[in-house]
């Protein structure tokens, strides 16, 4: 098995193919998400007659910046961890020297990117904030209480890249093929999960706040913030 993960035809098949799968099966699988989706809500007698874009955007605004509902002032701690975990999350891939460099070499397209030792803090920090999640949802009873095995693996399998990558850049483990063909492999794993896990929030979220947002502007006239 070692020598499968660290040869010639593993690393190219996770360098090659696997790469078009995971982004066919992430880029399809959240399409037909969003549109099974909206194909309930048109049946839904009650969902679209009240989409307001203003209450839509409104909602959206003060559910993206730190502390500007209320719910985010009442948990300061979760919403600096929350808010430094999923930024992290999202710029420190894309905007990573390395990262932009295999995709210079495979497509000719180059992003904007950021210096090593940011990117190297911000790994550390989406590392230090799963695993404030991770005791969030050992200790705390209503966390606990809904909270499931597929949902500690999930945790994990997003933490597995940031974990490898640190290590494979750092060299802090000898093996560094084994390394790095597992940071291949377990984030090209996570964006095929996204679509059809939990993960899938970063979908459903824009949805879900417009409709609540209209929902409270619009009917209740009040704030669902």
């Amino acid at each position: 098995m070692y020598e499968f993960l660290t040869g010639p035809v593993f690393y190219n098949f996770i360098r090659g193919p696997l790469v078009w799968v995971s982004f066919i099966v992430f880029i399809g699988g959240s399409a037909v998400k969003i549109l099974l989706m909206l194909s309930y809500a048109k049946k839904d007698t009650v969902v679209f007659p009240y989409i307001s874009l203003k209450y839509s955007i409104r909602s959206i605004i003060h559910w993206i910046i730190p502390f500007a509902s209320t719910n985010w002032r009442k948990h300061p701690g979760m919403t600096i961890t929350t808010f430094l975990f999923h930024s992290c999350l999202i710029f420190a891939p894309i905007f990573l020297v390395a990262h932009n460099a295999l995709l210079k070499e495979s497509w000719n397209l180059r992003l904007w990117t950021i210096p090593e030792m940011i990117a190297d803090i911000m790994t550390m920090i989406v590392i230090f904030c799963t695993i404030i999640f991770l005791i969030r949802k050992l200790i705390v009873p209503e966390v606990r209480f809904v909270t499931f095995v597929s949902d500690y693996v999930l945790l994990g399998l997003t933490a597995v890249p940031f974990i490898t990558g640190f290590l494979a850049y750092h060299q802090v483990i000898v093996d560094y093929e084994l390394i790095v063909a597992l940071h291949i492999l377990s984030g090209e794993i996570l964006l095929i999960a996204i679509p059809f896990t939990r993960l899938s929030h970063m979908i459903y979220f824009w949805f879900t706040r417009a409709y609540t947002g209209s929902e409270f502007g619009a009917v209740r006239h009040t704030r669902d913030y």
